[in-house]
């Protein structure tokens, strides 16, 4: 196919240059605002350590005297994850979901009538990477034609255990599938029809539901953000625990605004709002990304480096949007190159400004990651980010040449071009000692977790479509190959998007090919991407994440 590097005239007498460059995006709205969080106002006193420390080990002690064999302890463990404290609990809950996970016949026998004890206790080990067989847990809910009895209808609790525990499936688990539209039907109908009279009940089962934010599928920060306040709600809740929840909330938002406020520094020396005004200006927002891969304080330096890297990704993703092919091609070559010496001054100031704002910062990453005998990692980043450069520069060669590829040549490049290949990578690279090489060896030869997690950022962001792109989407590939309406072809890419999150499940079950740290990085973009793309770009268009940059970022709780 030949490449055409000349404008394409339009029908409305405009280049399509013209009108790829009249774009506009969003401005930042939140500009300098972090710049306020330095270490002075954002540092946590010896009394705050010593009464964290202090309510720390007094929860250690109440999950140690809570029996593993009892349902309070699916309970407790249930809770403590949703109050986003687990990191602090790793070694304790995994010794009790072990106990529980080999005397599992014991314990179902037991409660074997009580949807919401299986549901939880099935969905808590899953999440462990436990491979319980569902069939085996939730037959005994099914008449003999594979249906969910209707005498569970009303029982909300447990239909809301079913529905979170539901999300965990990996494929051909029909019962699974079935328990979603069953749980799904009637909890829509009883919040409806407002019978749900426990208001921290009705609330959660308004997250999970209707909002569409299940637990699979949320993000540990803003979920425990959420369920903090709703638990306080709940009658029955346990003080100690709740009051350590909102203390740690509030020391680790403390840490966060301060690497904001480096980040928004950082950032403002790449002056991208006057050199490349075309860009997103996101940092915030790129943060918010970040702290949905991983929010705990031991992955500081983790997240510094990531959100570089995803800050760049940013600015070239936009400048292949806004370039022409020519000018893209210099650039694309020279990245290929990786020249830290070349200069680009036969092109435009912006094209230059892009490509030694990428040298730049993966030198600074570099010389870092030198100093703890690192650097290789660095090479395994820089490899996936010529890859991803290689298939953005495919996508406006389609563009110029008013091109429509087939379903398989569209899935090829734009697997690649939506950059979590490159970011999944990436995220390994300041992880410190609980990475390997072996660890980098998997991760850049496409494991299936990490195709899935990129196919459900493609596809959710060809669903929602943006007004700021003209280059084609799945969507109309579907379209043309096979003659699909639109609400077709929308309905294949969600059905697709279900099999991905279930590729991403299995990857996760044991044995599992390299460790949870690892796996949940990756099964983490996914869950960004569910946040972000549901129904809109709300990278595109910061307004609709500000509320939740807000709730984590910028307000404490009170304690």
């Amino acid at each position: 196919m030949e490449i055409c590097s000349l404008p394409v005239p339009t029908k409305n007498g405009k280049s399509l240059d013209e009108i790829r460059k009249s774009a506009k995006f969003h401005p930042s709205i939140w500009g300098d605002f972090f710049l306020k969080y330095n270490s002075e106002n954002t540092k946590f006193t010896d009394a705050e350590q010593e009464e964290l420390t202090k309510q720390k080990e007094m929860v250690r002690k109440l999950l140690a005297q809570t029996p593993d064999d009892s349902t309070h302890k699916l309970e407790l463990i249930d809770v403590i994850q949703r109050l986003g404290v687990e990191y602090h609990f790793e070694k304790e809950i995994e010794e009790s979901l072990k106990y529980i996970h080999d005397n599992f016949k014991h314990l179902i026998s037991k409660d074997s009538d009580d949807l919401r004890t299986m549901a939880l206790r099935f969905r808590l080990l899953r999440q462990q990477g436990y491979n319980v067989p569902c069939d085996h847990v939730f037959r005994r809910f099914v008449d003999n034609e594979g249906n969910f009895v209707a005498s569970l209808g009303n029982n909300v609790e447990g239909l809301l255990n079913l529905y979170e525990a539901a999300h965990l499936a990996t494929h051909g688990e029909e019962i699974l599938d079935r328990a979603i539209e069953f749980c799904s039907s009637h909890l829509r109908a009883l919040l409806l029809n407002k019978m749900i009279d426990d208001v921290s009940l009705s609330k959660r089962v308004n997250e999970a539901l209707i909002l569409n934010m299940p637990l699979r599928k949320s993000l540990t920060r803003l979920s425990a953000r959420k369920f903090i306040p709703v638990y306080e709600e709940d009658e029955s809740h346990n003080e100690i625990l709740l009051n350590f929840a909102k203390l740690d909330f509030n020391v680790v938002q403390k840490m966060h605004q301060r690497e904001l406020n480096d980040a928004t520094r950082w950032w403002n020396k790449l002056d991208v709002a006057n050199k490349m005004p075309y860009a997103r200006d996101r940092i915030a927002e790129c943060f918010f990304w970040m702290l949905g891969v991983y929010f705990e304080p031991c992955y500081a330096n983790a997240r510094r480096i990531l959100l570089r890297f995803f800050s760049m990704v940013s600015i070239i993703d936009d400048t292949y949007e806004y370039a022409t092919l020519d000018e893209l091609q210099v650039l694309t070559d020279a990245i290929q190159r990786w020249d830290i010496n070349a200069t680009l001054e036969d092109s435009p100031s912006y094209i230059q400004m892009c490509y030694r704002s990428l040298i730049e910062t993966y030198n600074e990453i570099e010389n870092e990651m030198v100093k703890k005998g690192e650097s290789y990692r660095v090479q395994y980043a820089i490899k996936d980010m010529k890859k991803l450069v290689m298939a953005y520069f495919e996508e406006p060669k389609w563009l110029y040449n008013k091109y429509i590829p087939t379903v398989e040549e569209y899935l090829k490049v734009s697997i690649v071009s939506c950059g979590y290949m490159a970011m999944s990578t990436t995220s390994l690279v300041g992880m410190g000692d609980q990475v390997r090489k072996e660890d980098f060896d998997w991760i850049i030869n496409e494991p299936l977790i990490v195709v899935a997690a990129s196919a459900i950022c493609r596809l959710m962001d060809d669903l929602v479509g943006d007004e700021y792109e003209q280059k084609p989407s799945l969507v109309d590939c579907y379209m043309k190959q096979y003659g699909m309406s639109k609400e077709e072809a929308c309905a294949e890419l969600r059905r697709q998007v279900k099999k991905a999150w279930k590729d991403m499940n299995q990857e996760c079950l044991e044995p599992r090919p390299v460790s949870v740290p690892i796996l949940m990085c990756v099964f983490n973009l996914g869950r960004v991407i569910h946040l972000l793309y549901s129904d809109d770009d709300c990278y595109a268009n910061p307004i609709k994440s500000k509320e939740w940059i807000q709730m984590v970022l910028v307000e404490p709780l009170n304690i």
